[in-house]
């Protein structure tokens, strides 16, 4: 989420989730290995391998005071706030939405199950997934300009994606991701609204995302948890998610419920995540539990009860580490597993669903991102010449800041700004409307509540009627 006011609103990534080697940030030794000077390596497989580091580390944020800014917003909405760009992070907000395909993996196992229960629980699994990555990540995205473009091919990975800045104020951002070999359709808009409440910054999820999974003819509809990030004006910033989203199989009449549980006193619920799959009688088929920023298991109800209330009588439950060789007979993505040490009280017999990836070595000098977000914003050799001109890599406040160069990067966002506005009081002049591109206002089909659909063309390559954002 972000809270600019007038610039409100990668291509591939690495194709495993194995740990890279160490990184190296040294941009101007970077060219040795291809990955910072436009050229792609391909691996012996034939699958392009990018960057595993950005071109500069992260810039400190120690002598920037946020308090001096947000003093005065006590309670209010935080759109219209300009915030100094030694906040952001140099990714804009659509290449943030373009993270929920980091476990793509997971739709592609609820494609391959015949049964629907498990097809649940891989999208059950898919939704706490989309917002894993924002564990740590408290840094703000740039808010995408009106217009604003955004797409992303994975053909290693069977997927496009394309996004767009559809309104500015209120901002809202649309996307759309098809499967390469046309199995799912993964769509929905997105309007956070942030308020600053004195200590923390909240963000409320506004909007409808669908996945339709093709070949069992399934809709599924959820709504993402709140976000709220913590210690703003003094102390360590840390971020939680909390509240409940129902994911709804809109063919079965199957609803998995998932309440994403605040922190509470002394942090015993930090991160934690517990819920049930029902039928269309409303009958439990099984318990999931967790953490978003770990790993997701599921059980039978029976189970689950049976362990609680032994827990409650006070029966001794350790905590236990799950060994490769169990999560290889849990689960057939193992090799993709990353080993990690769980915090998560495990229930003996239940099923992994996901594991967080993780996060490359340097991460916390790239501004915590992962391996798949570090890549987003590559611009490889020969890709201006395809890209539409509105999409996020040629945003030079973006490329500046990435670069490290936080002058260029603070002037150009100035720019962004007051050529937005600029345009802006143009229309209004001419009394002309502003018209999305390729996206259009609509009725979500199975929800049937207002939402933005994909009006099809973008990956025909026509941008001539493209508007001049930057």
């Amino acid at each position: 989420t972000g809270f600019d006011s007038d610039n409100s609103s990668g291509e591939f990534s690495e194709a495993n989730h194995k740990v890279p080697e160490m990184l190296d940030l040294d941009p101007h030794q970077s060219s040795r290995s291809g990955k910072h000077n436009g050229e792609t390596e391909i691996q012996e497989n034939g699958i392009k391998r990018h960057r595993t580091s950005l071109p500069a580390p992260m810039f400190s944020r120690s002598d920037f005071s946020v308090w001096s800014i947000l003093k005065k917003c006590i309670g209010l909405e935080l759109s219209k706030i300009t915030m100094p760009i030694v906040f952001n992070e140099p990714l804009s907000f659509l290449q943030r939405i373009t993270e929920y395909m980091e476990h793509i993996y997971l739709i592609n196992k609820a494609c391959s199950h015949a049964d629907p229960l498990e097809r649940m629980q891989a999208v059950a699994a898919f939704a706490v997934s989309a917002v894993a990555s924002q564990w740590e990540r408290t840094g703000k995205p740039f808010n995408p300009l009106l217009g604003e473009t955004y797409e992303l091919t994975r053909e290693d990975l069977g997927f496009r994606f394309i996004s767009e800045q559809v309104s500015h104020h209120p901002p809202i951002s649309a996307f759309y991701s098809e499967g390469l070999n046309k199995d799912f359709i993964f769509h929905g808009s997105i309007y956070p609204k942030l308020k600053f409440w004195g200590k923390s910054i909240e963000a409320e999820p506004r909007g409808t995302i669908t996945l339709e999974l093709l070949k069992h003819n399934e809709a599924y509809t959820w709504t993402n948890p709140t976000c709220c990030v913590h210690n703003v004006i003094i102390g360590k910033l840390w971020l939680e998610q909390y509240g409940v989203v129902e994911i709804v199989n809109h063919s079965t009449g199957d609803k998995c419920v998932l309440n994403f549980k605040p922190c509470g006193l002394f942090g015993k619920e930090l991160h934690r995540v517990e819920g049930y799959i029902q039928d269309k009688h409303r009958k439990k088929l099984c318990v999931i539990y967790g953490k978003w920023t770990e790993c997701l298991w599921c059980t039978d109800p029976t189970t689950y009860d049976t362990y609680k209330k032994s827990e409650k009588r006070g029966g001794e439950q350790k905590k236990k580490s799950v060994s490769e060789d169990d999560i290889k007979s849990e689960n057939d993505e193992a090799d993709d597993m990353p080993e990690v040490q769980d915090t998560v009280q495990f229930i003996p017999g239940s099923k992994l669903l996901w594991r967080i990836n993780c996060r490359p070595p340097n991460s916390s000098q790239m501004y915590n991102f992962t391996s798949f977000a570090v890549s987003l914003n590559e611009l490889e050799k020969g890709m201006e010449a395809i890209l539409a001109p509105t999409d996020c890599r040629l945003r030079p406040d973006i490329r500046n800041m990435e670069n490290g160069n936080m002058d260029v990067a603070s002037k150009e966002k100035e720019r962004l700004e007051e050529k937005q506005r600029a345009a802006r009081k143009e229309r209004a002049k001419d009394e002309v409307e502003w018209h999305t591109r390729w996206f259009h206002q609509g009725t979500n089909p199975y929800t049937g509540t207002p939402d933005w659909l994909y009006s099809g063309g973008y990956f025909d390559r026509n941008f001539s009627d493209c508007p001049d954002i930057y």
